[in-house]
């Protein structure tokens, strides 16, 4: 029998590596798409000689998006941006590149389809970051009725963005920044399960036409993350509390470095929590989440002061 083959849009991404991983484990032929492929050159090694097959294509080309698609079975979309770069703007890339996605895997009898958004994105923050998505997810499910939407919190693991990050700043600055007084409460979630709820909501047909929102066990304040990123690793910086106001005047700077530490857009999104809010979350796929205290640990070891 001819294996399935699915198709990942964003597939050498940190997310998209562990989603690729766990489709290749069950046996599926995996297709990665990517601007840069060669990033996801790890990955194919995971499976077996030839399962994993790493393409070109860009989700704002329609004839490189149908070229991806053809004869896949399945399709999952988890492409995004953080900021925005002349023609990788949100909209472009979450509403647009979405809608693409979805239509042309509508018109290639594409059976399932798993689309990527973000928690809260629904809350009104004024941010474009989240009216893109938001945008997206409309879209996405007016081109392909039968999408599964999975909104993840902030996703861990080695190579995370967020603990890496703060980590990495502890060893070189004073201070780390409590915007808007580190009140914002976060759920974060390991890219395994996320990884794995992508696998199940592909084995049960009952996921069909669901959003599912994704969070780890505990809910923590944006304080409490840096507390615990600061116990870690041994670092004894102070937490300074940055006016919401003045965060944005700084971001109008930041925002402008060839990779931001922070822009406006983000701090709009920290007025809003970034909590599980349905009962859809990975508890109703069969999933125990694991928590930050069982993974964090393992890799912020390397910014330890010695």
């Amino acid at each position: 029998m001819r294996q399935k083959i699915i198709t990942i849009f964003g597939g050498s991404g940190f997310l998209g590596r562990y989603v690729a991983k766990a489709l290749a484990a069950e046996g599926y032929a995996i297709q990665i798409v990517s601007r840069y492929p060669s990033r996801a050159a790890e990955v194919k090694v995971s499976g077996a000689v030839g399962q994993i097959t790493l393409l070109k294509g860009d989700i704002r080309k329609n004839a490189e998006v149908q070229a991806a698609i053809a004869g896949s079975w399945a399709v999952v979309n988890l492409v995004g941006v953080l900021f925005e770069r002349r023609r990788q703007s949100f909209a472009a890339i979450h509403a647009q590149g979405a809608e693409r996605i979805a239509k042309l895997a509508r018109e290639s009898g594409v059976e399932r389809l798993i689309h990527i958004s973000a928690l809260g994105v629904d809350q009104p923050s004024g941010s474009h970051y989240a009216r893109s998505k938001r945008n997206g997810e409309k879209a996405v499910q007016a081109a392909f009725p039968d999408v599964t939407i999975l909104r993840p919190s902030i996703v861990f693991g080695p190579e995370d963005d967020f603990f890496n990050r703060f980590a990495n700043m502890a060893r070189f600055l004073p201070a780390l920044p409590l915007i808007g007084g580190g009140k914002t409460r976060f759920q974060p979630v390991y890219a395994g399960d996320v990884a794995e709820a992508v696998r199940r909501c592909l084995t049960k047909p009952a996921t069909i036409g669901q959003t599912y929102e994704l969070g780890g066990l505990h809910i923590y304040t944006f304080r409490e993350l840096l507390e615990y990123i600061l116990q870690q690793t041994s670092r004894s910086c102070c937490l300074v509390n940055i006016p919401f106001p003045l965060a944005s005047l700084e971001a109008s700077i930041l925002e402008w470095f060839p990779k931001p530490l922070l822009t406006r857009d983000q701090v709009k999104l920290l007025h809003i929590d970034n909590v599980v809010s349905s009962e859809n979350s990975l508890q109703t796929l069969g999933i125990t989440p694991r928590g930050i205290e069982q993974i964090v640990p393992t890799y912020l070891a390397r910014y330890r002061k010695p």
